[in-house]
């Protein structure tokens, strides 16, 4: 029963973090116009919190190891309800942008550390399936984000983001209640002289020449690729297409809903037949593939196939280089997830404005360089993760390999 209880907690807190983020998407365009803002606004608004993730992803990852996974995530879930509201009563922009930098920091307190409660709670055969599942509940709020949004906004643009500060409030009382730490007082990181300056450029580049910088490079290539389907979506149907908000929502969710079922079903049984390094490459090759694909498609029938295959290949990704990235880290669990998630905050920062640069050349380059991104990380991958060279990372790391 408490099994089952801590798996729905942090199933729901998921989903509310990624509903409080997928929540924006169809409100805030008609949003910021209240406040005479534009295009160009908007975009530095949605940077503004993926740039607040990046920075202090480390900082919450590096606390958690010192006091545990529980009282991080009610610090996470408690201030995503404090910077809904403060989106929902903003009375100016610059408020606009404080509460969705304020958003993005807050949620970096959660995600890792949901993360590393996953590694602390599950052998090294099931975390791939329980990162898996954790992505599944992400891509379920993403679904359900922008649905509410429309769905209840109606002639008041702050009602949305009302409702998910109650969501919030409802996942801080379900973990206060029914998640029990995971992280044992002898298992802390205890270093009382140790300062948490996590937001550092130094701490990420030093990391990029460590035993995991591989890693931390395939998970910013991985999510810079990605933006420029995300970023750039809905521009490129209308432009293509003729699409409008209701068409490229119906995607969107159809997204959401493919990504969850690959992430919670599919992700646990390949990684434990292939093994996470294997997983990632044949993802990233199939992925190269479907941008090919998105890009060539002629008819607008044709683009929920193409957008269905691309999300298959994809989502098995980012669960597969977590769960390897907790399997790799010799301690300190939670620091080297807040690490990769700082990483991919910096690929979802620059993937956008990269995408957005080359839309305006031609719609088709953002689609046709991600392809080439990760055809790129793909040969990558096939050196860097090779059998020999993994098998000695295991063994510099843990002095074994897995099963001896």
């Amino acid at each position: 029963m408490l099994k089952n209880a801590k798996i729905i907690t942090l199933f729901f807190t998921m989903v509310v973090v990624m509903i409080g983020f997928g929540i924006i998407i169809p409100i805030m365009p008609f949003y910021i116009e209240h406040f005479g803002a534009g295009g160009t606004e908007l975009g530095i608004m949605m940077a503004s919190f993926s740039i607040a993730q990046f920075v202090s992803s480390p900082f919450w990852g590096s606390l958690s190891d010192r006091y545990g996974r529980k009282k991080i995530m009610i610090i996470g879930v408690l201030g995503n309800a404090a910077s809904m509201v403060m989106t929902g009563l903003a009375p100016n922009l610059l408020m606009l942008f404080a509460s969705r930098a304020f958003a993005g920091f807050l949620s970096s307190a959660t995600l890792p550390t949901a993360m590393a409660y996953i590694s602390d709670t599950t052998s090294e055969d099931d975390r791939g399936g329980g990162m898996g599942l954790m992505g599944a509940a992400m891509g379920v709020g993403m679904v359900l984000g922008p649905g509410l949004g429309g769905l209840v906004a109606g002639d008041n643009l702050s009602t949305p983001f009302f409702l998910a500060a109650g969501m919030s409030a409802i996942a801080f009382l379900m973990v206060l209640f029914f998640l029990p730490e995971s992280l044992p007082e002898e298992m802390r990181i205890n270093q009382p002289g140790r300062r948490f300056n996590g937001p550092q450029l130094g701490v990420l580049w030093k990391a990029l020449f460590g035993p995991l910088g591989f890693l931390m490079f395939l998970a910013f290539l991985v999510n810079f690729a990605l933006a420029n389907f995300e970023g750039i979506f809905g521009l490129y149907t209308d432009e293509r297409f003729g699409y409008g908000p209701q068409q490229v929502g119906t995607v969107l969710m159809v997204v959401g809903i493919v990504s969850s079922i690959v992430q919670g079903i599919f992700t646990g049984p390949a990684t434990r037949k292939f093994g996470e390094a294997a997983t990632i490459k044949i993802s990233l090759a199939a992925s190269a593939l479907g941008f090919v694909l998105m890009a060539m498609v002629e008819q607008d029938l044709l683009i929920l196939l193409t957008v269905g295959f691309f999300v298959f290949s994809n989502a098995m990704l980012r669960p597969s280089i977590m769960s390897l990235t907790s399997k790799l880290s010799s301690g300190g669990q939670g620091m080297a997830l807040g690490l990769n998630n700082s990483f991919q905050s910096l690929g979802r920062v620059a993937g956008p404005l990269f995408a957005g640069m080359l839309f305006d050349i031609n719609i088709l380059l953002p689609y046709l360089s991600a392809s080439i991104i990760m055809l790129g990380t793909f040969v990558y991958a096939l050196y860097a993760m090779s059998p020999v060279r993994m098998k000695a990372k295991l063994v510099a790391l843990h002095g074994r390999t897995p099963g001896d």
